[in-house]
This record gives structure tokens, sequence and C-alpha cells, in this order.
């Protein structure tokens, strides 16, 4: 959303909004009429582009209909754990990390915290990493990642020297860094990374304010690094794998279930208040996903 605030950016698949249109994003609403064949009055649904307001009329052909017990009813992990961003975290992973069982990889994650961070860790472990190391930006946050998601350290950006730090906790350097952030955090976790190692670039929010390309290039030193130890550093769009959604969202909803996936959400009431729980996300207000609830 952030990055479609730019005018002068976009792509196949994501455009600038505009003045004076209503903005748009993930959202899920109920059913009150259909005309359309595959819906009915009742039915939960969901769109990438749905728009910020309380009632609309959208076509069902972009809908996708919801199974509420999935999620045990939690109808707001479909915009989460249950959906893009779980989908992303766990794609992500598999397709661009690399990660074999049993062969003592550790998986360092920036943005740790947030939507996707915090699940990509869990994952990450899930799918089995033995050591995962988190990022994050307040002690609350590093504490949470430890004790709820069983991260096995975390590390406070703001307080500590990450590059340090990374080495101490990191003994045998890194060998999948899924990358939320970018910049000096991502060059620190870089350097340390082992040979062959895989990194997962999901996002660079610390970027999206600069007018530079993506993913951001990095300082000739990182470069030299990345190079010589054949690392990967490949975009990755989830949307490319949208053939593998439907399974992934089952081994999803299946770990949630099981108590194997943990879930944090920070939830803002009403839509008048979304600005301000924006303007919170990008500083980093949120634990989780960030969710504004428009209606009960």
């Amino acid at each position: 959303m952030r990055y479609r605030m730019n005018d002068d950016r976009s792509s196949d698949y994501l455009q600038p909004w505009h003045l004076s249109e209503v903005a748009d994003g993930g959202g899920i609403g109920v059913v009150e009429e259909s005309k359309h064949n595959k819906f009915a009055k009742g039915d939960f649904v969901t769109s990438f582009n749905w728009p910020w307001q309380t009632v609309a009329i959208l076509d069902g052909g972009l809908l996708q209909k919801l199974v509420p017990e999935l999620v045990d009813g939690r109808l707001s992990y479909f915009l989460g754990a249950a959906g893009i961003t779980g989908l992303t975290a766990l794609l992500g992973i598999r397709e661009k990390g690399h990660v074999t069982a049993g062969a003592n990889q550790t998986m360092v994650v920036s943005g740790a915290a947030g939507a996707c961070g915090s699940l990509a860790g869990q994952i990450g472990r899930l799918e089995g990493c033995a050591r995962v190391v988190g990022i994050a930006g307040t002690d609350e946050k590093c504490s949470i990642l430890v004790s709820e998601m069983g991260f096995d350290a975390a590390i406070n950006y703001k307080k500590g020297n990450v590059a340090e730090e990374l080495r101490e906790l990191c003994p045998d350097g890194v060998d999948v860094y899924f990358d939320n952030v970018g910049g000096d955090i991502s060059n620190a976790v870089i350097s340390q990374m082992n040979e062959n190692s895989h990194v997962v670039l999901c996002g660079q929010i610390s970027q999206y304010n600069k007018d530079v390309p993506y993913p951001t290039p990095l300082p000739p030193e990182v470069e030299k690094i990345y190079k010589e130890r054949n690392i990967t550093r490949e975009e990755f769009l989830v949307l490319n794998y949208m053939d593998k959604q439907e399974a992934s969202i089952l081994q999803l909803c299946q770990w949630i279930k099981e108590g194997k996936l943990k879930v944090r959400e920070t939830v803002v009431e009403g839509l008048g208040n979304i600005g301000d729980a924006f303007q919170s996300m990008m500083k980093g207000g949120n634990i989780g996903k960030q969710i504004v609830s428009v209606s009960k």
C-alpha cells in the first residue's frame, strides 16, 4: 500500500492510487445480495482489491469465497496467517529459501514481529531450520518472538549493534535470510551469510520513501560478498505461485489449528481510523497483522 502512494511507481500487478478514487487493499466482507451464481446472501468473501468503504458493489469474478471453519471462525486470519501474508511467508521460504530439514541451517528474519516476519520465522522452524533469529524494533517485540513464537533469539535493532549481535547469535553464519526491510539491517545480515546461502527478498520497507529501484542495489562491499559467496537474492512475488495457493492455505490452517503457528493481530476499530492504523503500521506500531475492523 505504501508503494502505491508513489505515483511514478507501477507494475503489471500493482498500480498507484489516484486522487479522488477510493483506496483499496485486502479485505473481507459478507454478501448482502448477489446476482453471481457462485455466491449467496450470507457468504463471506475476500479480494486483494477491496475498497475502503462500508458497503460496495463488487465483481463476483474477482472475489473468493471463504470457509470460516478453516480458521475456527477467525475471519481476519484470511487477511493474514491464512491469507496472502501467510502465503508469502510459506511460499517465499519454500521457493526461495531452500530450507532442508536436518541441514542445521540458521535463518534470520528482519521485520520479524510484523505480519509476514512473525510467520516466516515460525515456518522456517517448521520447515526444518535448526536456529531462527529475529530482528525487531522494541524489547516487547523481541520478547514475544522468543516467548510466544519459538524464535531462538531476537535483536532490538534500535538498541544494539546488529552486526555484533548477529556474530554472537549466529556463530555458524546465516543460511537463509527472510528480508522485509532492506537498508543497513540487510547489509549487516548479508555480510554474515554463508556460501551458497539464500535471501528471500520479500520487502524493503526502509526504502519505500526513497527514489531507488527495487530491489535496492547493495553497497559495493556487500555486493562483493554477495557475489563471492554465491548468495541468491531474487525478487519474490507470491502471485507467481498461485497454482500452489489452495494446498498452501490448507497447510497454514492446519498449523494454526494444531497450535504450531502462533498468530498475532493488532486491531483498530472503525473505518474512520484507517489512516491512523496505516501510519502506526508504517512506524512499527503493530505486532503481527494490522487489521481494521469496519463492522461487527
